[in-house]
C-alpha cells in the first residue's frame, strides 16, 4: 500500500501503556546493552561522519522517529528485522544530513518551497507521489487526491501530520540528490584523444601466434612459499589489501528437527481436523482457522503441487482427501468440484534454437537448425532426448523441455502463448514458432483448460515439541561441558560422526546472519566481544531450528592488515610469481620458431593462434583474456616475437602474424558518446563513494545493536 493511502487511512495513533511497554521490551536490548547510555558506559558515540560524533541519544531518537512513522503507515508494531533495517535508515540519514549536505551547501544546491509545491502538486511531480496517491484499482495517478488530502491535512491526528513533513523532507532530499548527481554526470567530458584511442582498439585487428605456460602447469605441492616471501609480497602491495575488522569461527549445529513422536500426533491431529472439515458448514473459513499455510479456494493446475495435480484426479466433489505430506507439511483437502475461470492453464515443452542479437545470416542457420529438429521429431525421433541435447533453454532442457503448468495471462512471451492456447489437444505444434529468443519446437502435454478447483485446504507443519527441543540443547550443552579450547573441540567432533563443522571466514561485525544461519546476530556479538579470545569456545547459541557451538579461530584489524587476513590469496600471488620466475628461466634464450621452443621447454607448454583479435576484446583460447599479453601483441612489428614476459595467469611468447590497422575516420562520435555514456551511468555509484570516503566514516552501531 502506497505511504500516503496508509497515512490516510489511519484516524490516529493511539499513545497507550501497553504500546510503550511493546516498545520498550522491542528496543531495551539497544538501549539497556553494555555500550548502552542507560547502562552507564562511557562510550556514547555510535560512529563518527565527517569529523562529527553521532550521540547515542541522538541516534535512538531518530529510530524512534522512523519506527513511528512505520508502525503509522502500517498500523502494527515492527519486528527485529525492520528494526535494524530503521537503524540502517537512521545511519544513512545522517550521512545524507552531515556528508552530503556539505557538499550541496558549496554548490548552493537548494530545493525553494515554490519548487516542493510544483513537486507535489504542480506540473512536475515527483514520482513518490504519483506512487503514493496512484488509484489502488487502475493504478492511475490522481492529482485531485493530493489536493483534497491537503487541504484536510490540518484535521488529521498529529501522528499523521508529522508523518506528511517527514515524506516531504524526504522528497527535497530525493531531488537534491538528484540535482548533485546531474551536476556531476553533466560535467563528465571525453575528449577527442580518448575517443580515438577507443576506435583504434575497437576497429583495429591482429591475427597472432603465441607460446602460453599457464601456471597451473607447475603442481603447487613443488612450490614452498615462507612466511617471511608472504610479509615481503603484503608490504610491496599494502595499497591492494585493504584491512576489514572481521572475526572467523568454526562451528557445530544441533539441529531441532522433529521426531517421529511429534510427527505421529501431527497425523493424529489433522485426522481429527479432517473430521471437522467433512461436517464444517463454512468449509473454507474452518480450513483458513486452522491451517499454517493459507491457500486459496479456488486452484487451476498451474497453482498445484505435483502431488496435488495427480491426486484431484481420484477426487470426488464433498469428500475429504489426505493427508498428503509434503516434506514437513500435512495437507487435507475438501473438494468442491469445479467452475470455469476466464483464464485458462496448460502445459507445454518445447525445444528453443536461440537467435537473439544476431545477424541475418546466423539467424538462417538457426531457423534451419530448428526446421531439421522438427523435421526428426515428425519422423518419431524423441522429443524429450532432442529436447535434453540441443535446446538453449538450461532449465527446461535438463527436464526434457518440460516448462509445466502455466496461464495465458502473459506469463510467456505472446508468439509462444498463442501457439500453445491454439492447440485443443495434446500434440506437436506443427511448424516454428519464433519469438525474441529464438527460434520454438513445441509440444502440448496438457491442452488449455479455464477448470478451476475448489478446494479447502488445511496445512499442519510438523513442528518439534518441547521435550525434542529438549533433547537438542541437551546435547549441545554437554558438547560445550566437554571442550575448553580448539583441540578439545576437534576431538570432540571426531569422536561423534553426527557433527559436522562448518567455518564462516572474515565475518563483519554488522553481520546479522552467519552463513546459512538466520538471526545469528547473538554469534556475531560474542565472536566480536573484546572477551572473546582467540580459540574460545562459545556458550550455546539458539536459532530458530537449531543450537550452535561455535569457536573463535581468526581476528583481523582495519588499522592493522596481517598476512593470516589474506594467506590465501597472498600464497597463490607469490606461488604463481615463484613459477613465473622458474617458467622464464627455462624459456630465456631460446631460439628458433615457437614450436620448436615448446618442444625444448616440454610438458606444459601451449601453441596456439588468435585471429582477428582487437584489444578491447581480444580473447587468448587457452589464456582467456589476458590485457598484458594483447598490449604486447599489438606493440610488435609483424613477423616479430617478443621476449619471454608475464602476464595475468602465465608466462608467454607473443608472435604478432599479421596487423590491420583501422581505417581513418573523420568523426569519433559514436566512440565520444559511448564512452561519456558508460561514466554517467556509473556517476551515482561514483559521487557515493567518493563522498563517504572523503567524510571518513566510522560505523560504531555494531557495538550497541
Amino acid at each position: 500500500m502506497a505511504i500516503i493511502n496508509k497515512i490516510r487511512e489511519k484516524s490516529g495513533v493511539a499513545v497507550t501503556v501497553v504500546a510503550i511497554s511493546l516498545i520498550l521490551f522491542m528496543v531495551g536490548g539497544d538501549l539497556m546493552g553494555p555500550n548502552s547510555f542507560l547502562a552507564g558506559s562511557n562510550n556514547q558515540s555510535v560512529g563518527e561522519i565527517a569529523g562529527k560524533d553521532i550521540n547515542i541519544k541522538d541516534f535512538q531518537s531518530r529510530v524512534d522517529v522512523f519506527r513511528q512513522n512505520y508502525e503509522a503507515q502500517t498500523g502494527r508494531s515492527l519486528g527485529e528485522n525492520e528494526l535494524a533495517s530503521l537503524r540502517d535508515q537512521a545511519w544513512n540519514q545522517f550521512i545524507v544530513d552531515i556528508a552530503y549536505k556539505k557538499e550541496f551547501d558549496d554548490l548552493g544546491l537548494t530545493v525553494t518551497d515554490q519548487e516542493l509545491v510544483d513537486m507535489v502538486q504542480g506540473n512536475h511531480l515527483s514520482p513518490s507521489i504519483q506512487q503514493a496517491f496512484a488509484d489502488p484499482t487502475t493504478g492511475q495517478f490522481d492529482k485531485n487526491a493530493v489536493i483534497n488530502y491537503l487541504k484536510n491535512l490540518k484535521t488529521l491526528p498529529i501522528e499523521q501530520q508529522r508523518a506528511w513533513a517527514s515524506f516531504e523532507d524526504n522528497l527535497k532530499e530525493e531531488r537534491l540528490r538528484t540535482k548533485y548527481e546531474n551536476l556531476i554526470r553533466l560535467s563528465t567530458y571525453t575528449p577527442k584523444a580518448q575517443a580515438e584511442r577507443e576506435y583504434m582498439a575497437q576497429t583495429t585487428k591482429a591475427t597472432v601466434n603465441y607460446l602460453y605456460v599457464p601456471y597451473f602447469s607447475v603442481v603447487d605441492t613443488t612450490i614452498k612459499v615462507t612466511d617471511a616471501q608472504l610479509e615481503s609480497y603484503l608490504s610491496e602491495h599494502r595499497d591492494e589489501y585493504k584491512g576489514s575488522d572481521t572475526r572467523s569461527i568454526e562451528y557445530i549445529t544441533f539441529p531441532v528437527q522433529p521426531a517421529k513422536d511429534d510427527s505421529a500426533a501431527l497425523y493424529s491431529e489433522i485426522k481429527n481436523l479432517a473430521r471437522g472439515l467433512a461436517t464444517a458448514e463454512n468449509d473454507s473459513a474452518f480450513a483458513s482457522m486452522n491451517s499454517d499455510i493459507n491457500l486459496p479456494t479456488y486452484m487451476s493446475m498451474a497453482n498445484m503441487s505435483d502431488q496435488l495435480k495427480e491426486a484431484i484426479k481420484t477426487f470426488v466433489p464433498g469428500g475429504v482427501f489426505g493427508p498428503y505430506r509434503e516434506e514437513n507439511t500435512y495437507f487435507i483437502y475438501k473438494y468442491g468440484g469445479t467452475k470455469k475461470d476466464s483464464v485458462s492453464t496448460a502445459r507445454a515443452s518445447h525445444i528453443l534454437i536461440r537467435a537473439e542479437n544476431q545477424s541475418d545470416s546466423a539467424k538462417a542457420a538457426a531457423k534451419t537448425k530448428a526446421e531439421g529438429i522438427l523435421a526428426q521429431i515428425r519422423a518419431g525421433a524423441n522429443f524429450e532426448a532432442l529436447a535434453a541435447t540441443t535446446s538453449a533453454d538450461p532449465g527446461s532442457a535438463q527436464r526434457g523441455g518440460d516448462l509445466g503448468y502455466f496461464q495465458n495471462n502473459g506469463a510467456m512471451v505472446k508468439p509462444f502463448e498463442e501457439a500453445v492456447f491454439s492447440m485443443s489437444s495434446p500434440g506437436l505444434v506443427n511448424r516454428l514458432v519464433e519469438s525474441q529468443f529464438g527460434y520454438h519446437i513445441i509440444k502440448v502435454t496438457d491442452p488449455r483448460s479455464n477448470t478451476l478447483y475448489r478446494l479447502a485446504t488445511i496445512g499442519k507443519t510438523i513442528a518439534p515439541s518441547q521435550s525434542t527441543r529438549d533433547e537438542a540443547y541437551r546435547k549441545a550443552d554437554e558438547f560445550v561441558n566437554n571442550v575448553k579450547n580448539k583441540e578439545e573441540f576437534n576431538k570432540e567432533v571426531a569422536k561423534n560422526k553426527e557433527l559436522v563443522m562448518a567455518t564462516a571466514n572474515r565475518i563483519p561485525e554488522t553481520a546479522t546472519n552467519v552463513n546459512a544461519i538466520q538471526n545469528g546476530r547473538e554469534i556475531v556479538r560474542w565472536a566480536f566481544n573484546e572477551n572473546t579470545k582467540l580459540n574460545s569456545v562459545s556458550p550455546v547459541f539458539e536459532t530458530e531450528d537449531q543450537y550452535v557451538v561455535a569457536i573463535l579461530t581468526g581476528k583481523s584489524d582495519a588499522d592493522k592488515v596481517k598476512v593470516d587476513d589474506f594467506r590465501d590469496e597472498l600464497t597463490t600471488k607469490v606461488r604463481n610469481q615463484i613459477k613465473a620466475e622458474q617458467i622464464t628461466a627455462k624459456l630465456k634464450g631460446a631460439t628458433g620458431d615457437l614450436e620448436a621452443i615448446a618442444k625444448k621447454y616440454g610438458a606444459g607448454a601451449l601453441v596456439e593462434s588468435a585471429t582477428d583479435i582487437t584489444l578491447a576484446t581480444g580473447f587468448l583460447t587457452s589464456a582467456g583474456f589476458d590485457p598484458i599479453a594483447l598490449g604486447k601483441a599489438f606493440g610488435l612489428k609483424p613477423g616479430s616475437k617478443s621476449d619471454v614476459f608475464t602476464g595475468e595467469n602465465g608466462v608467454f611468447i607473443m608472435e604478432l602474424v599479421s596487423k590491420t590497422e583501422a581505417p581513418q575516420i573523420a568523426d569519433y562520435t559514436q566512440y565520444k558518446t559511448q564512452l561519456t555514456q558508460s561514466l554517467e551511468g556509473r556517476t551515482p555509484y561514483l559521487v557515493n563513494e567518493a563522498i563517504r570516503d572523503n567524510a571518513k566514516i566510522k560505523d560504531r552501531r555494531a557495538k550497541f545493536f
